[in-house]
């Protein structure tokens, strides 16, 4: 499936849209580590959780958790937020 990555993240992939498997938000995220070492530890914290600052879109709609079920035609959008003060 496509998965659309934030600019932050660019260094790991080189390119703004990638191909990505799994059934579940947490498998595509393993596929990407394995595809692109490193990006997962960006995305997902020491618990397993979405890091406060990313947020994930699955066809438009937010998705909180990585047991979200994913279909080969869904489109994931990958956003990281900007904060600071």
């Amino acid at each position: 499936m496509k998965v659309m990555i934030p600019s932050p993240l660019l260094s790991y992939t080189k390119d703004r849209e990638v191909e990505a498997e799994g059934r579940t938000l947490a498998e595509l995220f393993a596929d990407l580590d394995r595809k692109y070492p490193g990006i997962r530890f960006r995305m997902i914290d020491e618990q397993g959780g979405l890091r406060p600052h990313m947020r994930v879109f699955v066809n438009l709609d937010q998705a909180r958790d990585l047991s979200r079920a994913l279909t080969p035609r869904d489109e994931v959008h990958v956003i990281q937020a900007l904060s600071g003060g």
